[in-house]
């Protein structure tokens, strides 16, 4: 089954492509422009998870036991921290 094609400018690319394939194209770019790619792909991943935890922060439903320590938390004195005594 021939994947749908999406227009980028003049080049037509996959829409969905593997990981394989991603990796294939990779080989050819020079090194820094590899790495560029792979910064890219791991901001995106961040990306995700911040997502996921905004989705999560903005849930309306109770959290009792969070309330709980944000007001313990913000209820202590706000002091350095002290490496010797952890």
């Amino acid at each position: 089954m021939e994947r749908p094609l999406e227009y980028l400018g003049d080049f037509r690319y996959p829409f969905n492509m593997s990981a394989t394939e991603i990796a294939d194209l990779c080989e050819v770019l020079p090194p820094e422009k590899r790495e560029e790619v792979a910064d890219f792909a791991r901001f995106l991943i961040a990306r995700q998870q911040d997502e996921r935890w905004e989705t999560l922060l903005a849930d309306p439903k109770p959290r009792p036991r969070l309330d709980s320590f944000l007001s313990e938390s913000s209820a202590e004195a706000d002091e350095a921290l002290d490496l010797t005594r952890l």
